[in-house]
């Protein structure tokens, strides 16, 4: 079978890695890619907001299935253009994407349905909002309506705060919007928990606890994740059970009543105070860097369980899980998540010989006359799978520390709670 993976993060790179384990794949196109899936696939130079252009390269290479990593081409409806032409896809169409497109549409499903979530309140402007800081408890989150990848959320402590967050949003921070989300503070803890879909049935497909913030202790700016460890330490048998039967199930209830479906992955970002699960985020894909921490864990193979999802037979699939826990550490450039150098050489990487169970994926590089250059704010994805979470962060801090890359930083931390407690 012939695959073609969008997207060119570590994510996509952790994807095109477990597909290139299937005998059923003969050929994986990663578009646009980068320095770590031209070792595995083809990496193709197309723009995938072109829908026409993209229809077109996969009717001529006679691609069998479509895998798209990222949010925005499904927020702006690749699924629902390529299944019009008759393009088997694995993703959800634009309506079910929503649930990350727009954190208001999700915030009024929740009222709707009972889904246990944070209080919150929905500004059109910021005079609106200014009135409401005035009475309320202070902490407060302020959030931007729209995709913001992971950016747009803001923990304010005071008023000063919260209008300078709202002000940036309505000033166009992360994209046009018209209206600005405000929610309660939750004090417990986060959790990631992931399914997947073929639209008639549904599967767990593991959990993990995300690092956000860009300094050690979980302190400074929100990023698009610092690393994270799976499963997540909050994770058992009656947690997953109140998450499926308040949450889950409610919201693809609500999506049966819109007259749609969800097929694809689902990331359900939760907060877990006293045992009881709020859903504080959707995500209509897998986490970064949640994917590569959970993937090297999966025995089934990938491949076989989207080909399920696409022609709609999940239920026939068992997902089996290696018993092993899995960490993974991301090394940034430099200045990450405010300004910083691209194009950075990263030298050595070639010299470092990798364990059966250690995995690097990249995320932001790429390949110039057969040198690695950096190419973002989040390079390279360090994962070990291990039987324990302390010996395999200190064996990837080895290994990173091995690289010696000049251009890079990295939390040495990750995992914290569940190694140093």
């Amino acid at each position: 079978m012939k695959v073609v993976v969008i997207g060119s993060g570590g994510r996509e790179h952790a994807i095109c890695y477990s597909l290139s384990n299937s005998r059923k794949v003969s050929k994986i196109y990663c578009i646009p890619g980068n320095a770590g899936t031209q070792s595995i696939a083809e990496n193709i130079d197309i723009d995938f907001n072109n829908f026409k252009n993209l229809e077109n390269f996969i009717k001529l290479n006679k691609i069998d299935i479509v895998i798209v990593g990222p949010e925005k081409p499904l927020v702006d409806g690749i699924v629902d253009y390529l299944e019009k032409k008759k393009i088997k896809v694995f993703g959800p169409n634009t309506l079910a994407s929503k649930l990350e497109g727009s954190k208001i549409f999700t915030k009024k499903i929740c009222e709707k349905y009972k889904i246990p979530t944070a209080k919150f309140g929905i500004f059109k402007n910021a005079e609106q909002s200014e009135k409401f800081f005035e009475n309320c408890n202070y902490p407060i989150v302020v959030k931007a309506d729209g995709l913001a990848s992971g950016k747009g959320v803001y923990i304010c402590e005071d008023k000063i705060n919260a209008l300078k967050a709202v002000n940036e949003i309505f000033k166009g921070k992360f994209g046009k919007t018209n209206e600005v989300l405000t929610e309660e503070f939750l004090d417990g803890e986060e959790m990631s928990f992931f399914i997947i879909s073929d639209g008639k049935t549904f599967k767990q497909f593991g959990t993990a606890q995300d690092h956000k913030r860009v300094f050690e202790g979980d302190k400074g700016k929100n990023t698009g994740g610092m690393g994270a460890y799976s499963p997540s330490r909050l994770e058992n048998d009656e947690l997953n059970k109140k998450i499926l039967r308040k949450i889950v199930i409610p919201t693809f209830n609500s999506l049966k009543d819109l007259k749609t479906e969800f097929k694809g992955f689902l990331y359900v970002g939760l907060m877990i105070v006293k045992d009881e699960p709020y859903l504080i985020e959707y995500n209509v894909r897998m986490g970064d860097p949640e994917c590569q921490t959970i993937l090297p864990k999966l025995k089934t193979d990938l491949f076989e369980i989207i080909e399920a999802c696409v022609n709609k037979n999940l239920d026939k699939i068992d997902i089996e899980w290696f018993e092993d826990k899995s960490i993974c550490v991301v090394l940034c450039s430099k200045g990450y998540p405010d300004k910083f150098e691209n194009e950075i050489e990263i030298e050595n990487l070639e010299n470092i010989k990798l364990k059966k169970n250690e995995f690097i994926f990249h995320a932001g590089t790429k390949n110039i006359k057969n040198k690695i250059f950096s190419n973002g704010g989040r390079v390279l994805n360090f994962v070990i799978r291990s039987d324990n979470f302390k010996n395999a962060r200190n064996d990837i801090i080895k290994i990173i520390n091995q690289l010696n890359w000049r251009g890079g930083f990295f939390r040495k931390d990750i995992g914290y709670k569940v190694i140093d407690k």
